[in-house]
């Protein structure tokens, strides 16, 4: 079944407006103490710095502004479980326009420009009222819910870049990221041979191969949150993960290294 085909899980929209306007908070409030010599410091992203990540934060929330400021699309074009697989045919962009972005402003500017529009513009807006993005047209509800993968995988690359600043995860976001991204892999691999858990957020069955009905699965990934996203994402390599300890598989189905990362 196709990641079109395949039918999504449905969110709570008013948590996931929550999660994203919270988990944006926490990042914001944690670059507003940075010092210029932070602000410059590398990261896992390329030739990126902290600020050029601190700007791109900025830009993939106020995405959602903008989009609600253009004029609603005429059709619904890309479903939610194709979002993390067609990410990749726009890194370059991306890229282009968050460092434009950095050196346009202060971080300080971009975070509070971005925090007003962000909240004029979900004051009225439906979660059905369609947005353009990069990728084709969504509804409001799910593009909010793509929004807590920028923000979660990103605040672990501002963690990793800053070690000891520890910005916190809500749980939400966190959540929503975690299953979204167990979802894609569902719809990448349709089966039912492989369970993947990762506790407490998301159990999904996937890889074709005999269906398993009764006992303990053949074949078992268990890992928690965030090495599951870091492993859908490229930041952590499956055999890496797995000789540290952070993921465990057995079963001659379990490996899913052919299959991450799920997202450029």
């Amino acid at each position: 079944m196709s990641a079109a085909k395949k039918r999504a899980r449905s969110y709570d929209s008013a948590k996931i407006r929550a999660a994203v306007l919270a988990q944006f908070g926490q990042v914001r409030d944690a670059v507003l103490t940075l010092t210029p010599e932070q602000l410059g410091a590398p990261t896992r992203l390329g030739d990126w710095t902290v600020r050029e990540l601190a700007a791109h934060f900025t830009m993939a929330v106020g995405a959602v502004a903008r989009g609600l400021e253009m004029p609603e699309p005429a059709r619904h074009e890309l479903p939610l479980l194709e979002w993390p697989s067609g990410t990749a045919t726009e890194s370059g962009a991306i890229a282009d326009g968050t460092r434009e972005l950095a050196a346009s402003a202060q971080p300080s500017e971009l975070f509070a420009r971005t925090t007003a529009r962000l909240d004029e513009a979900l004051a009225e807006a439906p979660d059905t009222r369609l947005i353009p993005t990069r990728f084709g047209a969504m509804t409001l509800a799910d593009f909010l819910v793509t929004r807590t993968v920028e923000l979660v995988v990103h605040t672990d690359d501002l963690n990793d870049a800053l070690p000891g600043l520890d910005v916190p995860y809500d749980r939400q976001a966190l959540a929503a990221c975690t299953r979204l991204l167990a979802d894609a892999l569902a719809a990448k691999a349709p089966g039912a041979s492989t369970e993947v858990r990762i506790p407490p957020f998301a159990v999904v069955q996937c890889v074709e191969g005999p269906r398993h009905t009764r006992g303990t699965p053949p074949n078992v990934v268990e890992t928690d949150p965030l090495t599951w996203i870091r492993l859908a994402t490229g930041r952590v390599g499956w055999h890496a993960a797995l000789d540290d300890a952070k993921v465990s598989a057995s079963g001659e189905r379990a490996d899913l290294s052919k299959l991450l990362p799920l997202m450029g």
